[in-house]
């Protein structure tokens, strides 16, 4: 390889160069274990159970606040919605993101909600084999905890049940839970806003077997997954410290490669 650049340098350069690299790689995972925190946090929530008594009156989305100063009208469980007459389409299932006195940042960079659900058994209510469940999902946003929320997204999807119950199905074990895998639920690519709401119904239509066979749902709980946003901005410092580097170590070494005598093979 005469002529090679590296067969320029003299041994204590390559030297200096390999340990100054090893030193920089040392300092890099220090600081990822060190400074930056996990990568990624896991809040976990209970949809409050709000009443909708005015269900098709509404003259545009009305947003159901679990908690707050325009808190909704709530249930503590469904049996306290059949003391009370309340029909499964006037139940609105509302998650506030995040949790109270806290809020959403841009540094999240994504935020992915996953959905489980709380089935009890009961003989007569039991979950069919291959049973889908209807999802109707709205999601709002806003910046201040006064404004009015604007619609964000709005979807109706299925999900498939894939749930196991783990004792013999008698009349002894009903009011025991199914064990329920997580079901995906939604993923928002940028977190561009402070404050998320989340309401979900599961309307059900006997005529058209919507959302029949699924067991008696007792509570619904979202998992939201985001980034941390002091890893975002180790991150983004390294990147910053780290882009002009290489453009710099990419600039000399081509310079040097011109100045040779022979044209440059392909590896160079």
């Amino acid at each position: 390889m005469a002529g090679a650049i590296i067969e320029n340098m003299s041994t204590k350069k390559l030297v200096i160069v390999g340990v100054v690299l090893l030193l920089f790689q040392a300092f890099s995972f220090m600081v990822g274990g060190l400074i930056a925190p996990s990568p990624t946090s896991a809040i976990h929530y209970l949809a409050t159970k709000c009443v909708d008594n005015q269900k098709g009156l509404h003259q545009g989305r009305k947003w159901f606040m679990p908690w707050g100063p325009n808190q909704c009208d709530k249930i503590r469980d469904f049996t306290e919605a059949m003391a009370k007459r309340i029909e499964a389409n006037n139940i609105v299932f509302s998650v506030h993101i995040p949790l109270p006195h806290k809020e959403m940042s841009p540094w999240f960079q994504f935020m992915l909600v996953i959905l489980q659900f709380d089935i009890a058994f009961m003989m007569h209510n039991q979950i069919a084999d291959g049973a889908l469940v209807t999802i109707d999902a709205s999601l709002a946003y806003r910046d201040n905890t006064v404004s009015e929320w604007t619609e964000m997204a709005h979807s109706v999807e299925q999900r498939k049940l894939s749930c196991n119950f783990t004792t013999d199905k008698i009349v002894e074990n009903e009011g025991r839970h199914y064990e329920c895998d997580l079901l995906p639920f939604m993923e928002v690519g940028t977190v561009s806003h402070k404050y998320y709401l989340v309401n979900i119904r599961l309307p059900v239509y006997e005529h058209k077997k919507v959302n029949l066979g699924i067991g008696e749902i007792k509570d619904i709980r979202l998992v939201g997954i985001h980034q941390n946003g002091g890893f975002t901005k180790v991150w983004f410092a390294m990147k910053t410290f780290l882009t002009p580097s290489i453009v710099i170590i990419m600039i000399w070494y081509w310079r040097r490669i011109t100045l040779m005598t022979r044209p440059p093979v392909l590896l160079e």
